[in-house]
């Protein structure tokens, strides 16, 4: 579907009136949050998609570990050369 609108200003900024068909066809409701995307053909707009449930927590990925199991005894020495101003 395309549609003819003007870009019109709002405050200090430029709006774009959502009307019509536009608001309904892909669900737009108002306060919703959007992702907009910008290119150099102009702009998307796509509706945020919901959070994912993530399997673990935090405290369930860190539980039973320990410095031993995590290598943190495994201490690197850091070459001279490895920094950008050496000599």
């Amino acid at each position: 579907m395309k549609i003819h609108t003007t870009i019109q200003k709002w405050g200090n900024s430029l709006a774009i009136r959502i009307t019509g068909p536009l608001k309904t066809i892909p669900h737009f409701t108002a306060n919703m949050p959007v992702e907009i995307e910008v290119n150099e053909e102009g702009l998307t707009i796509h509706p945020l998609s919901k959070k994912r449930k993530l399997l673990f927590n935090e405290a369930q990925i860190l539980k039973g570990l320990t410095a031993e199991n995590a290598h943190a005894d495994e201490i690197v020495d850091i070459h001279y050369r490895e920094f950008k101003n050496h000599e």
